[in-house]
C-alpha cells in the first residue's frame, strides 16, 4: 500500500506530523514520497533521510526549546533567529543532498524578490530546510543563488501539488494544521526565554512591539488559512488529515509526545478513507480521471 504525503506548515503544531507518519507505518502503508512546507518540510526531510518517526520525536523532544530562536550576527532582518535550529540540524543533515535521500522529497519556499513559489528538490538539503522554515519577518530569509527565500507557507501551506509531482501514480495524503477560516483568531505572544521573570514578560506584552507582533501574526494566520483552503479545493488531495492542534501557536513551547499523539489520533479517524484511496478501486479511478473522489 504505497502512498505519498504532503505535510503542511504550522510551527510547533508540526510535531503532529510525527504521529501521522508513525500511525501510517503501523498500518502497513509505505510512504514513497514526501513533500513539506515549513515545519512539515523539516519533518519530511528528516523522514526522507532515513529517520524513523520515533527518532524524529526523540530529536525534537530532547532539544531545549528556550534556545531555538537565538540570533547570529550575520543573520538578516528578523524578529528572531535560527541559530538554535542550525545547531540542531547541521549534525543530522550536513552534506546530505536531496539526491541522496531514500525517497523522493521536496520542500517549498517563496522568493522574496520575484514573489515566485520555489520547489526545492535538488542540492543541499539544509538549504531547503532553512528556506522553507523562514517565516517572513520572524525568521531571516535564506539566500540560495539569486533567490532570497522565505517560508513556503506564504503561497503553498500544504504542498499537495508537489507531492503529486514527486509520485503521480500514488494517492496523496495531506496533513493540514491550519485552523478553518470560520475558527476564531487567537492572540499571539512574543516568545521569550522561560528564565525571564513573569513580571518582565507581562511588561513586554504591553509594549508596542509586542502588540504589533500580535497583529502581524494574526494576519499571517488568516492568510495561511485562506490560501490553504483555496489550494486544497483546487488540488484535491485524496485524503485530508486534520490533527486537533488548533490550540497551539506557531512558536509555542510544547510537549512533543503529546502533540505527536494528536497526529496519531487524527490518522486513526482517517484510516477508512485512506484505505479506500489506496485500494485498487481508488488507484483505478486515479489512473482514469487523474483525481480520486
Amino acid at each position: 500500500m504505497d502512498i505519498a504525503v504532503a505535510l503542511g506548515g504550522g510551527g510547533a503544531k508540526g510535531n503532529a506530523h510525527i504521529g501521522v507518519l508513525r500511525r501510517l507505518e503501523k498500518e502497513g502503508y509505505k510512504i514513497r514520497a514526501a513533500a513539506g512546507t515549513s515545519f512539515g518540510g523539516l519533518v519530511a526531510v528528516l523522514y526522507a533521510a532515513g529517520k524513523s518517526p520515533d527518532e524524529i520525536e526523540n530529536i525534537f523532544s530532547t532539544v531545549d526549546q528556550n534556545n531555538l530562536y537565538g540570533r547570529d550576527r550575520n543573520e538578516g532582518p528578523s524578529v528572531l533567529g535560527l541559530s538554535g535550529i542550525r545547531k540542531l540540524m547541521e549534525p543530522l543533515l550536513s552534506g546530505v543532498t536531496f539526491g541522496a535521500l531514500r525517497i523522493p522529497c521536496a520542500v517549498t519556499a517563496v522568493d522574496v524578490k520575484s514573489g515566485s513559489e520555489i520547489t526545492i528538490s535538488e542540492g543541499n538539503v539544509l538549504d531547503g530546510v532553512y528556506a522553507t522554515i523562514a517565516l517572513p519577518g520572524i525568521f531571516p530569509p535564506h539566500r540560495l543563488g539569486d533567490w532570497e527565500l522565505m517560508d513556503g507557507g506564504v503561497l503553498n501551506p500544504v504542498p499537495v501539488n508537489v507531492a503529486r509531482a514527486l509520485s503521480p501514480s500514488l494517492p496523496v495524503i495531506a496533513v493540514v494544521l491550519n485552523n478553518l477560516l470560520s475558527d476564531p483568531v487567537v492572540g499571539y505572544k512574543v516568545p521569550v526565554p522561560a528564565i525571564v521573570p513573569k513580571g518582565i514578560v507581562n511588561r513586554i506584552a504591553k509594549t508596542n512591539i509586542a502588540q504589533a507582533y500580535d497583529i502581524f501574526m494574526r494576519a499571517v494566520d488568516l492568510s495561511s488559512r485562506a490560501v490553504s483552503r483555496y489550494r486544497l479545493e483546487a488540488e484535491a488531495p485524496d485524503v485530508i488529515i486534520r490533527p486537533d492542534v488548533h490550540h497551539i501557536d506557531l512558536l509555542d513551547k510544547i510537549d512533543v509526545h503529546e502533540v505527536a499523539l494528536l497526529g496519531e489520533q487524527a490518522t486513526e479517524e482517517a484510516l477508512p478513507k485512506i484505505k479506500q484511496a489506496a485500494s485498487w478501486v481508488g488507484r483505478f479511478k486515479r489512473k482514469v480521471t487523474g483525481v480520486f473522489k
